[in-house]
């Protein structure tokens, strides 16, 4: 097992066959949320605030994978549907025979699992959780994007140019090289030693959703008052335009529904 006292910025780690590989990222502060003036703002993307992360903690490397999905399931028994919402044939709609194992595009075992509720990744945290003995969980909102920015305040964490989306993401721009998803990894880390922060999936995260940031907290912890039927999402995914892989970009899912670019990112809380 881990030695978490040990562990430093950046470390990688690993707790079992078929487990996420984990990142070390460091405590510190950053402004959430993107000022007035960012291309393709959008008004619950504020007001700016400043947040506190107390302490380091570990976050998925990458997205979790239908492998490392499909591990969960096997030792679990556990159903999650045969109805995704996915576009086809230039229609979207929910389709019976659609899920994790076939969110209607070919997928490897190196891929994003895709078609996953909020639920299903609450599931597959629990899951982890008591196989490992450790704190696993869904990245806070305020922690998704203090690692997706790794000291940036740009739009992306690679600049403000969209054009260069390609290098760093996967998403609807016909430069980068995929269809639908990718397998996790081909495009360049940010500074925290994070993949595919921008796009190939979006990534539920533990918050309830709100139409602003008012009252949000300021101290990295998941906002999980209020009408929780709808969960935060963030990252953008295959499917999006560079302006919805921002950083800032923030968006909303009922936690039950399905859907073929809807996957998550794990996090860890570290032993003090």
């Amino acid at each position: 097992m881990v030695e978490e006292r040990s562990l430093k910025p950046k470390d990688v780690f690993e707790e079992c066959d078929k487990c996420p590989e984990m990142v070390v990222v460091p405590a510190g502060e950053f402004i959430m949320g993107s000022p007035k003036d960012e291309e393709d703002r959008l008004s619950d993307e504020g007001p700016q605030h400043a947040v506190t992360i107390a302490r380091p903690f570990a976050v998925g490397k990458f997205h979790v994978t239908v492998d490392q999905f499909a591990a969960f399931v096997a030792d679990t028994g556990y159903d999650a549907g045969s109805e995704c919402w996915t576009v086809e044939i230039g229609s979207g709609e929910f389709r019976r025979g659609r899920s994790w194992r076939n969110p209607g595009f070919v997928q490897a075992g190196s891929h994003p699992a895709v078609c996953i509720s909020w639920e299903d990744a609450k599931a597959y945290v629990a899951w982890l959780s008591r196989k490992t003995g450790k704190g696993y969980r869904l990245l806070s909102e305020a922690e998704w994007e203090y690692v997706a920015r790794a000291g940036t305040t740009t739009r992306y964490f690679f600049g403000n140019d969209e054009k260069d989306t390609c290098g760093y993401a996967n998403g609807d721009g016909k430069c980068d090289g995929y269809a639908y998803s990718s397998p996790v990894g081909k495009f360049a880390q940010n500074g925290f030693g994070l993949y595919d922060m921008h796009g190939n999936a979006w990534q539920w995260v533990g918050d309830c959703w709100h139409d602003s940031y008012t009252w949000a907290p300021s101290d990295g912890a998941a906002w999980t008052s209020g009408d929780c039927r709808e969960r935060v999402l963030r990252g953008g995914s295959w499917g999006n335009s560079p302006g919805d892989l921002r950083s800032a970009l923030r968006y909303r899912y009922l936690t039950l529904v399905r859907y073929n670019i809807n996957g998550f990112r794990l996090g860890r809380t570290l032993a003090p």
